[in-house]
């Protein structure tokens, strides 16, 4: 079976510096793969948090995740300075697709990539359409 190769930073519109930790690593050294998850995640919602989206409390958008994965391509581990390249493969009514490269140092080509799929529900978990300015947001990052 052939794979598609490391996408490039030039693939993604956003960055954001993040930092592996010891408890990364398992016992023979390799990063965990939940790791490789939460530093998508925290990309994810990092990014969201600089462009003024709640999270958490009064006035947070509800976004469940309905699908995440990760393809490997070289590893990363403690102490590797990471930087998450961010974009969007999907924007739709209510869902959108985040695309995460996990970039080591200055690399060019990602050690990983990751995908987070989100849709925008309300308190019972029914989809609800992207309001407009949340989806301006969005917009910025698709590809």
């Amino acid at each position: 079976m052939s794979r598609p190769p490391p996408g490039t930073r030039g693939a993604y519109r956003a960055f954001l510096p993040l930092q592996t930790r010891w408890a990364d690593n398992d016992e023979l050294g390799h990063m965990n793969n939940a790791a490789y998850l939460a530093l998508v995640d925290t990309a994810v919602s990092y990014w969201k948090i600089g462009q003024g989206i709640t999270l958490r409390g009064p006035g947070a958008y509800r976004f469940v995740v309905v699908e995440t994965g990760m393809r490997y391509h070289a590893e990363l581990g403690f102490p590797d300075p990471v930087t998450a390249g961010l974009r969007i493969g999907h924007l739709g009514r209510s869902s959108l697709r985040f695309e995460v490269g996990l970039f080591a140092g200055d690399r060019e080509s990602a050690n990983a990539e990751g995908l987070f799929a989100m849709v925008l529900t309300d308190a019972d978990g029914k989809p609800l359409a992207l309001p407009g300015d949340l989806r301006r947001v969005f917009e910025r990052i698709v590809t």
